[in-house]
């Protein structure tokens, strides 16, 4: 599976070079990866794993590169910058990618300045919360939500799950603030401490 995602990368990454470099074999040197997020996060895991078998399928080695912060605007601009020389790949998802261009003024075009290469995972968002929240599935949670309103908080990863945590304030009737993070790796971290609910 590893080989055929570097394959659908590799794929259109040529196609999306420039020409003119004729006798060049690509890739001749390393090839960057930009992580819009933190370090250990899903993103990266997925983009390292994504990595590996690039590297071992191509021969050479693929950098990557976490650029935190601006909910990952910060790391896909700097992919947005980059040469169009096939040496740069933005890592993403749909906040990143999608929901940052409806919510903020960027500095690039999505559309103009992106060529997909491949959808790489598909997963559910899931709900977790620090032990001491009273609370053992879904219902409870909610129920102890509408009992504290505004005590809780949550850790935010970028503007998605803002935007989802919004939304389930919306669907369950709750009130509870936004903790933002840098990535979903140190929010987890703050949560595993106790820090956030």
């Amino acid at each position: 599976m590893k080989t055929l995602f570097a394959a659908v990368a590799i794929a259109a990454v040529v196609m999306h070079s420039p020409g003119g470099a004729g006798a060049q074999t690509y890739p001749s040197r390393p090839i960057t990866m930009i992580v819009p997020f933190a370090a250990g996060g899903p993103t990266d895991r997925i983009g390292r794993i994504v990595a590996e078998g690039m590297r071992a399928a191509l021969n050479q080695p693929i950098v990557i590169e976490d650029v935190t912060g601006a909910s990952g605007t910060l790391g896909v601009g700097r992919a947005a910058r980059a040469a169009p020389d096939g040496y740069t790949l933005s890592m993403g998802m749909w906040a990143t990618h999608v929901l940052n261009g409806a919510v903020f003024t960027l500095p690039y075009n999505v559309l103009d300045d992106f060529e997909p290469i491949a959808l790489l995972t598909s997963n559910p968002q899931l709900v977790v919360a620090k032990k001491t929240v009273p609370a053992n599935n879904l219902s409870e949670l909610i129920s102890w939500l509408k009992a504290n309103p505004g005590k809780a908080s949550q850790g935010t990863a970028g503007a998605g799950t803002r935007v989802s945590g919004a939304f389930f304030q919306s669907l369950s009737g709750t009130s509870f603030a936004f903790v933002p993070y840098r990535g979903a790796a140190p929010a987890m971290q703050d949560l595993i401490a106790g820090q956030i609910d």
